[in-house]
């Protein structure tokens, strides 16, 4: 196990090191320069503005530079907002977005899985039936559309939710609603249709003579192996989740690093837009890191694979 573990370390280590390399260059080869609306009549003045976000540096000194931000964690000064750094604006809008996302990612995976088995176990009754309309709404509206529903439904004609801003648990309830429908409903059919082929296993067959209750097959026996391709895609649906976010800020005005972000872009300030994309690459890729570690925990048949080699 410690040897896969330190495999999908250094795995994530270069896949963060490659976006990285990537933003940079990328960044660099946009025409003009971020500077552009703080040009200056004033030589000296340019020439210090551009000394102090090392922009008068060779490309491969500031990638160096870059590198050196990145392994510091210190991504300099916003280039729009002097008096902030990339750290400061992290710092204040991250937490909120990670609520955001954190209670999307319990609410979609405990709905889903719930709704799954459900669905599962009246198989072609009308609970499943149910379930599955649900699941096969929640992945076709996507989740702007469905943001703009709920604050029109539920928050303007109906005054049952607040609709924008984030500071009570009640100014939660759309948005986490808004991200969390899609992937639920993916969660949901996935349970479901794992759950359908689990439960026609001899294991299955056998606890059922023993004379266990349903509930110790399903939940003891049944859920856990039901749950593995649910544990595969948990990765992917994080990454939908915490980008996703980013739309769903906008919409709901909620002060996370979405604002930020998408302020940063249409102003063009580099070392924002590099430090975002590097520290949520860095934090989805961690997470995934965990969703592997998790799966070999969970299937033994990964750690027995990779002893031998492979």
């Amino acid at each position: 196990m410690a040897r896969y573990i330190l495999k999908r370390f250094i795995l994530m280590v270069v896949t963060v090191l490659i976006i990285a390399t990537l933003t940079f260059f990328l960044m660099n080869l946009l025409p003009g320069s971020p500077l552009n609306e703080e040009r200056s009549t004033n030589e000296t003045v340019q020439r210090n503005l551009e000394a102090h976000f090392n922009l008068d540096e060779p490309l491969v000194v500031q990638y160096v530079l870059y590198l050196k931000s990145i392994a510091t964690f210190d991504f300099g000064p916003s280039i729009k907002q002097p008096t902030e750094t990339v750290n400061s604006l992290l710092g204040r809008g991250f937490p909120i977005s990670a609520e955001l996302g954190i209670w999307t990612i319990l609410v979609a995976v405990v709905s889903g899985i719930t709704l799954g088995v459900f669905a599962a176990l009246k198989h072609n009754g009308i609970i499943d039936y149910i379930a599955m309309t649900i699941a096969v709404l929640g992945i076709s509206i996507p989740n702007f559309v469905l943001a703009t529903m709920l604050i029109q439904e539920l928050a303007v004609n109906r005054g049952l939710f607040p609709a924008a801003t984030w500071s009570t648990p009640s100014h939660m309830v759309l948005p986490i609603l808004a991200l969390a429908t899609g992937p639920m409903a993916i969660i949901a059919r996935l349970t479901r249709s794992s759950m359908l082929e689990t439960l026609t296993q001899d294991y299955i067959k056998t606890a059922r003579a023993k004379g266990l209750s349903p509930v110790k097959v399903v939940v003891k026996h049944a859920l856990k192996n039901a749950l593995m391709p649910v544990v595969t895609i948990l990765g992917t649906l994080m990454a939908g989740i915490l980008t996703g976010t980013f739309v769903i800020e906008k919409i709901f005005a909620i002060p996370g690093m979405g604002k930020y972000f998408v302020q940063s872009i249409n102003q063009r300030d580099y070392p924002v837009i590099m430090g975002t994309t590097v520290f949520y690459s860095a934090f989805l890729v961690f997470m995934l890191f965990l969703v592997d570690i998790a799966y070999g925990l969970l299937d033994p048949r990964i750690k027995l694979h990779d002893e031998g080699g492979g």
